[in-house]
């Protein structure tokens, strides 16, 4: 028997509840793990909500993301004892996922613990972080330097845009951290930023088809307007990583910065990224995220937290990032 944080449906409504489940009840899957830490992140917010179907099938169990070590192991990769991550691949919400003592998943989703790295550390990252590492090599990949000018991080005091302001910010680039809390400056700061502007500032397209170029790059997880209103203001053969939806998704433009500037829309899916390119990804993380900074961002939460912390996060009261202890 194993506890987890069962979703439940009836009449509509989706509840949360921890339970005792046994093994068998599992799905499907080549690799058992026991899960010693998981995340919240604001897809998990949705699906403790029941909100978006992204999960059609209950009883469900949710976390889009876990860490732990190898059980039992069909799978060639990977032995019992080694230490993995899960991130993606709609665990958590077409899958039973990391909200639970034990999980069982395919293989072929798992990577192993980078060396240097810690299983805490690994879902204090998450997929927010491992998703700001995606959209930093989405820059640099596309021309962005720190000589190339500022760079607007967007929803700044979240998960992801905290670990993208650590690792830009580290990096050498001036970051320029976009947010509605002035609470949070400090905070901010401490992560590297070198200016904050209110999130109110850039939360409307000018009307205008072109502004005054301001940022080199971008990394955007609020989208929607606040996405329109940035794309005008990249300079020359700048670029934005598109990672987020927390203002919406739907993006009214004009096609005047792609062909005036020659702007560059990238868009950064952490689900069912390669995995040359997950294991890239967590490699930079180990090296190019400071992680004493990374210890400031983190709020200690344990599975009968997860329902009100899910509401708080769909409002944008997080900050930084949520280490789950899974284990009683």
């Amino acid at each position: 028997m194993f506890k987890a944080l069962l979703l439940r449906e009836t009449d509509g409504k989706v509840s949360a509840a921890i339970e005792n489940l046994s093994e068998d009840q599992l799905p499907a899957g080549d690799v058992t793990v026991r899960v010693r830490y998981s995340t919240l992140n604001y897809k998990d917010g949705l699906v403790l909500g029941g909100l978006g179907r992204l999960v059609r099938q209950y009883p469900h169990v949710p976390g889009v993301d876990f860490a732990g070590e190898v059980v039992e192991s069909s799978h060639a990769g990977f032995k019992p004892g080694d230490a993995v991550i899960l991130t993606g691949w709609r665990v958590g919400e077409a899958q039973w996922g990391g909200y639970a003592e034990l999980a069982r998943v395919k293989g072929d989703w798992l990577v192993h613990l980078p060396k240097g790295l810690s299983l805490r550390q690994s879902m204090a990252i998450g997929t927010a972080g491992f998703t700001a590492m995606l959209a930093v090599i989405a820059l640099e990949q596309h021309g962005v330097t720190p000589a190339s000018g500022p760079v607007l991080v967007t929803g700044a005091a979240g998960g992801l845009g905290s670990v993208a302001t650590a690792i830009l910010a580290k990096l050498g680039y001036a970051v320029t951290c976009s947010t509605g809390r002035a609470e949070t400056h400090a905070y901010l700061r401490g992560l590297g930023a070198a200016e904050i502007i209110d999130r109110e500032s850039i939360a409307k397209p000018s009307g205008k088809p072109l502004d005054s170029e301001r940022w080199a790059g971008a990394i955007d997880a609020v989208g929607g307007s606040t996405l329109a209103a940035i794309l005008p203001q990249i300079k020359l053969r700048g670029s934005v990583a598109s990672c987020g939806l927390a203002g919406g998704n739907k993006l009214e433009t004009t096609v005047i910065p792609f062909l005036l500037r020659g702007v560059n829309l990238l868009g950064i899916d952490s689900v069912f990224c390669p995995m040359n390119l997950r294991e890239e990804a967590w490699a930079r993380l180990t090296r190019d995220l400071p992680f004493d900074k990374l210890e400031h961002t983190i709020e200690t939460a344990k599975l009968g937290d997860l329902p009100r912390l899910g509401g708080e996060i769909l409002k944008g009261n997080i900050r930084g990032r949520v280490v789950v202890e899974v284990q009683a």
